[in-house]
């Protein structure tokens, strides 16, 4: 299973491993990883869980959807790299992936 590394805004960090189709959300939401609300569950309709993908990993993720984007303009704190991880499932090619979680959701 792929590997997922949460890294909350004081540096703590916590991993989690996720299946294959899960989505970032999800596996924060089963494991109890702080930071990211999910409000939504997952629908696309809110910015509460934000995060920030590391440099690393920015090209593998790809890019936000134009629906995707919308809802970050909600979001705390948005930057190049923010989106949100209802939209990025887990896939084999994924394993390590490493996100930041902002200070706050909105």
């Amino acid at each position: 299973m792929p590997k997922i590394t949460y890294i909350d805004f004081q540096g703590q960090s916590r991993s989690v491993e996720a299946e294959t189709g899960s989505t970032v959300m999800e596996n924060a939401i089963k494991n109890g990883i702080p930071g990211i609300e999910a409000e939504c569950g997952g629908a696309c309709a809110c910015a509460t869980c934000h995060v920030y993908v590391d440099e690393a990993w920015r090209e593998k993720t790809g890019g936000p959807s134009p629906m995707e984007e919308d809802m970050l303009d909600f979001g705390f704190d948005v930057r190049p790299s923010s989106r949100l991880s209802c939209q990025i499932k887990m896939t084999p090619e994924l394993d390590g992936l490493v996100v930041h979680t902002p200070e706050r959701q909105a």
